[in-house]
């Protein structure tokens, strides 16, 4: 740990956006859509009663960056964790019935993986529709090829290995070799690649907001606050610098940590074998 720096500086990152997130159901100095028009743009004070400032309707920024963070990990952690599951079922059904349900699978995922992320998401989201529920689904679906095909390629590596063939001679069923043997084969990789999704799921869902195809008002989202503050940016930067400090935090954060476990789970499994 002490010798992985990118670790540690993510664990750090992260650890401040998930205290943020925790206060937030503890206390927020003000309620996140409460409106106060003779306190627009009050500047960012640490000696008054809005440390952050107020924006152009005169809530409280602080409040708004708190009750944020509570839609955006749950977008980001939830849409990952679908695309996750789905693509960790998807892949190891196709690497099992690799010539018919295989191919099918396989070629449905390089379609996905043929379009950018964020047009992905946005022909999504038209669909399903806006909001945080739309999202999840629009993220999630864009994160099950990056899995079903981490899966698959691992997979097919892992079978030819002796210890599966040994457990395969001994009548051992194919769930069997899966869960045993397969799944804790897989399990660095699929640890570092979560950690990574989670930061570009982020990303993915602040663009959307900016759009405004995301997270919809009176709900907070930074990539909303961002898209507001656009007109008031050279008057009063703070409107989106902070918000963006948050963007930075977390994306730097989740990204950090996915290196940091690639060096200490991949590597020096790597090195062990």
């Amino acid at each position: 740990m002490k010798k992985n720096l990118s670790l540690c500086l993510g664990i750090i990152l992260v650890l401040i956006i998930l205290a943020v997130w925790v206060l937030s159901f503890i206390y927020m100095p003000y309620p996140p859509n409460e409106m106060n028009i003779s306190q627009r743009f009050l500047k960012p004070d640490f000696s008054s009663e809005h440390i952050l400032g107020t924006d152009n309707f005169g809530r409280d920024i602080l409040s708004r960056i708190m009750y944020g963070s509570r839609n955006v990990l749950l977008v980001g952690i939830g849409s990952v964790t679908m695309g996750t599951l789905m693509g960790i079922t998807l892949g190891a059904v196709a690497a099992t019935f690799k010539k018919y349900a295989g191919t099918v699978i396989m070629r449905l995922m390089d379609g996905l993986m043929a379009f950018p992320g964020i047009l992905l998401a946005l022909m999504l989201v038209t669909v399903v529709g806006r909001g945080i529920k739309g999202s999840i689904i629009a993220i999630g679906v864009f994160m099950v090829p990056v899995f079903s095909r981490l899966v698959y390629s691992m997979i097919l590596d892992i079978e030819g290995l002796l210890y599966i063939k040994a457990a395969k001679s001994y009548g051992s069923s194919d769930f069997t070799i899966f869960i045993r043997h397969l799944v804790p084969a897989m399990l660095p990789r699929l640890i570092t690649q979560y950690s990574s999704a989670i930061g570009s799921a982020v990303m993915i869902e602040t663009s959307l907001s900016f759009l405004g195809l995301g997270i919809q008002p009176p709900f907070a989202s930074w990539g909303l606050m961002l898209s507001e503050s656009r007109q008031f940016f050279l008057v009063y930067p703070y409107l989106a610098v902070v918000p963006g400090i948050a963007i930075i935090i977390t994306v730097l954060g989740f990204n950090l940590i996915g290196d940091g476990l690639n060096d200490i789970l991949i590597h020096r499994r790597s090195r062990n074998e």
